[in-house]
């Protein structure tokens, strides 16, 4: 179960409509209990997937740019673990949006998803904010499970 304030619900939701029609992605710091989760804090981060290094993988040259993917940088990601470490809030998880697509996690999403973190996804249809879901990869890394959202 997570844990959510209307706050920083909200600032979800307006990170990724003022990103549209491009993928937002942010993490999600704050506590765990057991199963309980909570979030102290969504910060937006930067979107750095560049399509030209998708292209390469693909034999027919078909890339997607940031309208459909996204990718934390390791120098961020090393950045947010040393602030976990020196007593900083724990990393729980990850958001990003879905421009024009539903709240559920695409194949890409699964590919590149650990099964310690929750994942937030904000479908944004049109530019307006719409459904907002959470996951988490199963531990044999086949599909997700959906997680209980609590919004207070």
């Amino acid at each position: 179960m997570l844990l959510l304030s209307k706050e920083i619900k909200e600032s979800i939701a307006h990170h990724a409509s003022e990103t549209y029609p491009y993928e937002c992605v942010g993490v999600l710091l704050g506590t765990v209990d057991g199963n309980l989760r909570s979030v102290q804090e969504a910060r937006p981060l930067e979107n750095s997937f560049v399509p030209e290094w998708e292209a390469e993988l693909r034999p027919n040259g078909e890339a997607f740019g940031q309208e459909r993917r996204y990718l934390i940088s390791p120098h961020t990601m090393l950045q947010l673990m040393r602030e976990e470490r020196v007593g900083g809030a724990k990393m729980i998880g990850f958001y990003h949006s879905h421009p024009d697509h539903p709240a559920s996690p695409s194949e890409t999403d699964r590919d590149w998803a650990a099964p310690w973190y929750l994942y937030m996804i904000q479908s944004v249809q049109n530019g307006q904010p719409d459904k907002l879901t959470v996951w988490q990869l199963n531990d044999d890394g086949t599909a997700f499970d959906p997680v209980d959202l609590i919004v207070n």
